[in-house]
């Protein structure tokens, strides 16, 4: 059991060092465009499905709340979370506009959303991206290799270079604390203590 467990470990550590190498420039694109919406007023908002889902919520909770510095909550929301919203878009529209009607309602020119799919093909993360294209909302995808439709419809993709969903799901939340911790630091107050 043990060297399975290694194994794993080993897995996503040179995963993790191939996005070193590979989606560092994207990851600065992506973490300017938000630091740029947050200074200006704008909002993030996330979306995604199960663990994206979960990741989505993560990142939001990390930028209202702390993440290591004492600051003004930065406002940021997951489209994930209001049961019934999702519920009464899921029946009266299909489940493939959860996402897309919210983005629709809360979200205005400027704002950015972050769109996450392992796959890059969960229909209602792709009519979010196109609904937010539209409304000259920022988009920036998290997707695996492929990207799949949503690499398409996004302004940036930061594409993770594996199929395996478990290890892309671990790379997404990294990179999803590297842009709290950079956003947090460009826009925390002068003199905020570390947590």
């Amino acid at each position: 059991m043990q060297q399975r467990i290694a194994t794993i470990l080993n897995a996503s550590a040179q995963l993790k060092q191939q996005v070193v190498a590979d989606l560092c420039p994207e990851i600065e694109q992506a973490i300017s465009m938000i630091i740029a919406t947050l200074h200006a007023g704008g909002k993030v908002a996330l979306c995604g499905n199960g663990g994206s889902a979960a990741d989505a919520q993560h990142i939001a909770g990390e930028l209202v709340g702390r993440f290591r510095q004492e600051r003004q909550g930065l406002a940021a929301i997951a489209l994930t979370t209001d049961t019934s919203i999702l519920t009464a878009v899921a029946n009266d529209y299909g489940f493939d506009a959860v996402f897309a009607r919210q983005v629709e309602a809360l979200l205005q020119p400027g704002d950015v959303l972050i769109a996450i799919s392992t796959s890059g093909d969960a229909q209602n993360v792709v009519e979010a991206a196109r609904t937010a294209r539209e409304h000259n909302i920022k988009t920036v995808g998290l997707s695996g290799a492929s990207g799949g439709e949503l690499a398409k419809v996004v302004d940036l993709c930061l594409q993770v270079p594996s199929q395996q969903t478990p290890r892309i799901q671990e790379v997404h939340i990294t990179i999803g604390h590297i842009i709290c911790e950079m956003v947090e630091e460009a826009l925390a107050d002068f003199g905020g203590e570390s947590a």
